[in-house]
């Protein structure tokens, strides 16, 4: 279904992240990280539709961590910081949209990966993008995707591997595939914010190329 970007999903998107009885890890041996889900407006073919979106970048292929992959903004807490604060400064630092704690409109489960983070997604919503660039030591290029490809048939895929027995998940987004942990935090966006569900994603796993 076509999500509009409007006041009326600002505030069920609210009520839905609000109402989510989120499940946090003390991650005690892991690194913290936040990222950002950033639903905008939708942009096509240069321009802004009605439509809303979320927003992934990919990011620059020489980086010595997961170069060229799809991601969520985001990055290593710095000592100190709330995942909050952490998120809306490697916002910034990344795609230079500077958001304050207003535009924050809830938060989802904390995520562990195979690498030694334990991920914090925050949603954020964003009025203007017209100030976007991706930095470019960091990011390749930055995408929105209507929110309706969260709700895709056939996605996500739940797929098989020898080394885990935990699900792989895997998104169908635009023409290509999102691996988790993107794919893990996107998953849960879209059942809790978008359809109401309480679903956990902590047990998903990752493809084995995402492990380093």
């Amino acid at each position: 279904m076509t999500h509009r970007f409007n006041d009326e999903l600002r505030s069920r998107l609210t009520a839905r992240l609000a109402g989510f009885p989120r499940a946090t890890q003390d991650g005690a041996d892991l690194k913290r990280a936040a990222v950002v889900i950033a639903v905008a407006r939708h942009s096509v073919h240069g321009g802004n539709s009605d439509e809303a979106a979320f927003l992934l970048t990919r990011r620059v292929a020489r980086l010595n961590s997961h170069g060229g992959q799809w991601a969520l903004p985001g990055g290593r807490m710095d000592a100190g910081e709330t995942p909050v604060e952490a998120a809306l400064r490697e916002l910034e630092e990344e795609v230079a949209l500077k958001l304050g704690p207003g535009e924050v409109i809830g938060m989802l489960d904390d995520y562990p990966t195979r690498s030694g983070y334990l991920i914090t997604p925050v949603v954020t919503w964003v009025e203007d993008t017209r100030a976007m660039l991706p930095n470019p030591a960091e990011v390749a290029s930055i995408h929105s995707f209507a929110l309706a490809e969260l709700e895709r048939e056939g996605s996500p895929e739940f797929l098989t591997i020898p080394e885990s027995e935990k699900p792989v998940i895997r998104l169908h987004i635009g023409d290509s595939h999102v691996h988790a942990p993107t794919a893990a935090l996107l998953y849960q966006f879209g059942e809790v914010a978008l359809r109401g569900r309480t679903t956990r994603v902590a047990h998903l796993e990752q493809p084995v190329w995402a492990w380093r």
